[in-house]
């Protein structure tokens, strides 16, 4: 039995059910990640005992998933998506507005199905944007595919903010910082498309980057997706 389907205990003696408990959690996760979470310290916010949490929440792992579920609900569509491209698209830019505001969500994307309430209507409503354009198991492939890029994508991008509030430097900083060694190695002429990249390449920010991978990925799966010229 999943802990969407198992009953919550009276709220007696004060009040406490597992929609407080999960905003709890998320409050703590925001501002300290992950690591930040336990029921102890859930409770200790909410100002009740550890033991009475076990009553509404049996692990870490089940806060985790209820986590989870609760952040789906901001990357569910407002609107049924026009086609399937604009699906992929706004579950793609959806997630990674969550992820920004919800960093440690970036750390759970990519594991096991979401199958709280939330997980799953994100789910039916990507899905059924693709509904009929092929075979279930290219609709499948097109997803994972879709997915594996955004999940990737942003990733990389909270492990840069990451980094930045660890070291102090902002990415310029890091930049004219290495540069002089950078330059140093790239003069020897022993990596010449890694210089021409370093000198002519565009620098972009990490919303160009982002929108610019997902739609290659999405002409990839538009091929894949329409039926052969014959």
């Amino acid at each position: 039995m999943t802990v969407w389907d198992r009953p919550e205990p009276p709220t007696r003696p004060a009040p406490l059910d597992r929609e407080r408990i999960v905003a709890a959690a998320v409050a703590l996760a925001d501002e300290g990640g992950l690591d930040a979470v336990s029921l102890r310290k859930v409770a200790a916010r909410l100002n009740a005992g550890p033991m009475r949490l076990y009553g509404y929440i049996a692990t870490k792992e089940e806060l985790f998933d209820l986590m989870l579920d609760e952040v789906y609900a901001e990357i569910l569509p407002e609107e049924r998506p026009g086609d399937w491209r604009e699906a992929l698209g706004t579950l793609a830019h959806r997630t990674r507005q969550a992820a920004l505001r919800h960093e440690w969500l970036a750390d759970l994307l990519g594991g096991r199905p979401a199958l709280g309430p939330n997980g799953l209507a994100v789910a039916e409503a990507t899905l059924s944007a693709l509904d009929g354009l092929a075979d279930i198991d290219t609709v499948m492939r097109a997803v994972e595919t879709v997915s594996a890029y955004f999940t990737g994508a942003i990733r990389r991008e909270i492990a840069n903010l990451r980094a930045e509030r660890a070291t102090g430097l902002s990415k310029h900083d890091w930049q004219r910082a290495s540069g002089p060694r950078l330059t140093k190695l790239l003069a020897t002429g022993g990596f010449p498309a890694l210089t021409k990249a370093v000198y002519d390449g565009t620098d972009v920010d990490a919303e160009t980057t982002f929108t610019t991978g997902l739609d290659w990925v999405l002409d990839a799966v538009a091929a894949r997706l329409s039926p052969p010229r014959g």
